[in-house]
């Protein structure tokens, strides 16, 4: 069965055969022609192209706002509206997702604008770009390292800015995430008896990301660690350093319990008096 080109919709019957073979090559020469037919390229004065974009970003057609604005650099390249117009297309290929094109385009934008009153918010653009494509702490952190250096070059060079703010509080996500990351590989090191290699990922943890929300649990696998070591004393400092900083944590419990035998958890979890009996030091 012979599968014909949309355009051509009438072929002849068996008794034209020859001549159809005929028309047919050129009916599809024709079709070819047709169809990679580029439309003809109009020059649009500047303000129409770049008004076009603003209403499709309005409408949410965040792809063809991207090409209206990347046409205004284009066909106005020295137009005072070209410059605005990179960091529009930036933000169209942004909410599409279309990571590559919007870094690409924000990182040119970056090095040809340096001083330009909207580089801030250029820096704080890419770093949402690398933020938003932190994967799950099971794989590579390379993004999450990224968003973390492009957050902070927001916070180091426009501390004042109003996006400063949100870098930074991003940015106490993305050193938790790391932070979890190294747990991750800490605790399989643990599972497979690999000591030295789990207490250097907890110490990491402890010293590189101390205000993150998993430095208990990373003092409890230090602790633990170091008694499958038999460092009992290391232990202790470990877990004394966990009870006075995390007196009422369930991480403190746990070690307390490991190093001493001992069940404490009271029946009246709401009464926090009895944590002080249980140190160390």
């Amino acid at each position: 069965m012979t599968v014909f080109p949309r355009c051509f919709r009438n072929i002849a019957g068996p008794s034209a055969k020859a001549a159809t073979v005929l028309a047919l090559g050129l009916v599809l020469a024709g079709c070819s022609l047709f169809e990679d037919e580029k439309p003809e390229y109009v020059e649009e004065p500047v303000d129409q192209l770049y008004n076009r974009g603003v209403d499709q970003l309005e409408a949410g057609a965040w792809v063809d706002a991207a090409q209206s604005f990347e046409e205004v650099e284009r066909q106005h390249p020295y137009s005072v509206w070209a410059t605005k117009a990179q960091i529009m297309a930036a933000y169209g290929y942004y909410k599409t997702n279309n990571y590559d094109q919007a870094i690409a385009a924000l990182d040119r934008f970056i090095q040809l604008h340096p001083t330009n009153k909207d580089v801030g918010y250029a820096y704080y653009l890419r770093g949402l770009t690398y933020y938003e494509q932190i994967s799950d702490v099971s794989r590579d952190q390379r993004m999450t390292e990224l968003a973390l250096e492009s957050l902070n070059e927001v916070v180091t060079r426009f501390p004042n800015s109003k996006f400063a703010r949100d870098a930074k509080f991003k940015m106490e996500l993305t050193y938790d995430h790391l932070a979890g990351k190294e747990m991750e590989i800490g605790r399989y090191y643990h599972t497979q008896r690999q000591y030295l290699a789990a207490i250097n990922r907890f110490r990491a943890v402890i010293d590189q990301y101390q205000t993150t929300t998993h430095v208990p649990e990373a003092l409890h696998r230090l602790t633990e660690a170091y008694l499958a070591l038999g460092l009992t004393q290391e232990a202790r400092k470990t877990a004394s350093v966990l009870g006075h900083n995390f007196p009422g944590s369930e991480w403190y419990m746990d070690s307390y319990e490991m190093l001493t035998g001992e069940q404490v958890r009271p029946e009246n979890a709401e009464d926090k008096s009895w944590y002080e009996n249980l140190k160390f030091w």
